[in-house]
């Protein structure tokens, strides 16, 4: 047992406050109190964010969506608004997790979820993440489930959260507060890819917390779904994923995001593929075509190297689910 301290603010600035001192932050616990037991984290203070206003999902003044960062995952999933307008939203949310979990976890804090490489968890490993220099025992050890895309000699661990997949595929930001005021930040630019620095997974400042997520207005609801590829079917992490959203206009798709999961060291979104399917028409073909540029770039370790395929494979039928042929 290592002692800590708890504290349970009143409002966001005491928890800023608090944060900004060194605390870390804790809502559902999902995932820090995993990581404590385990003694991979060993936080000096704990701020209980649990009862901060920010569970509120509602529609934007522009025609977007706002979810606040502790709205749980089981009641985003089950909005209205979200299944319909979102369904690649509330897909992802129901195979991310148990549904004791989903009852628990808050959107911040799956999308701040650290690695589930079992070399990071394991405290006698060798883990860039967990000790900057120590090394990375995956990159010679078991790495089936580690990521194929953004890897670097220091870290090839891969990104568990699916939300994050579907949030990228959106185009969504999220909302922080600081000691400095608030600003936004694209997802994109919210988790970053380890490059020589592993142990920095995101581009939170000192004391700044994720206050909401916003997706923005789109000119219609997109066609839009998410696929998860894994050993079974629940309690398990992606090998692959695939959140899809589609604008068709005419028999022509307008616009097209692509973003992957399971197989990147953050959610990776394909541009290649998008390129291929805007302007084009619905096809068999053409899925194909698009699906086979998704692995482009790919740095398959020796345990993993029929993730490139696989992830072609999702791809592929994601498009077809979604965009069906026209």
């Amino acid at each position: 047992m290592y002692p800590f301290a708890y504290t349970r603010p009143a409002d966001i600035r005491a928890a800023i406050t608090a944060g900004a001192r060194g605390g870390r932050y804790i809502a559902g616990g999902t995932t820090l109190v995993d990581l404590m037991r385990e003694k991979v984290e060993r936080p000096d203070t704990l701020v209980d964010i649990g009862g901060l206003p920010l569970r509120e999902v509602r529609a934007t003044a522009s025609g977007g969506l706002r979810i606040g960062a502790l709205a749980l995952m089981s009641d985003v999933a089950a909005h209205p608004r979200v299944r319909s307008a979102y369904p690649v939203v509330a897909q992802a949310l129901e195979v991310g997790a148990s549904p004791q979990l989903r009852n628990m976890a808050t959107i911040g804090g799956n999308l701040l979820q650290r690695t589930r490489c079992a070399y990071f968890r394991d405290v006698t490993a060798a883990c860039n993440k967990r000790q900057p220099g120590a090394g990375c025992a995956a990159l010679e050890g078991y790495n089936r489930s580690h990521a194929i895309l953004g890897t670097s000699d220091a870290c090839v661990a891969a990104h568990p959260s699916d939300l994050a997949v579907a949030l990228v595929a959106l185009d969504a930001g999220v909302h922080l507060q600081g000691p400095d005021g608030e600003r936004g930040l694209a997802m994109t630019e919210l988790l970053l890819r380890p490059g020589d620095t592993p142990d920095r997974e995101h581009d939170l400042r000192p004391g700044e917390l994720i206050t909401a997520v916003e997706i923005p207005p789109h000119p219609r609801p997109p066609l839009s779904g998410y696929l998860k590829v894994r050993d079974r079917q629940s309690y398990e992490f992606a090998l692959t994923s695939a959140a899809v959203a589609l604008h068709l206009t005419g028999g022509v798709i307008r616009d097209a995001r692509i973003a992957a999961g399971g197989v990147g060291t953050v959610p990776w979104r394909l541009g290649a593929v998008e390129r291929l399917l805007a302007g084009a028409r619905p096809s068999e073909q053409l899925w194909a075509q698009a699906a086979a540029v998704a692995a482009d770039g790919a740095r398959p370790l020796r345990h993993n190297a029929f993730k490139a395929e696989l992830l072609k494979r999702t791809i592929e039928r994601q498009l077809r689910t979604v965009g069906g042929t026209r």
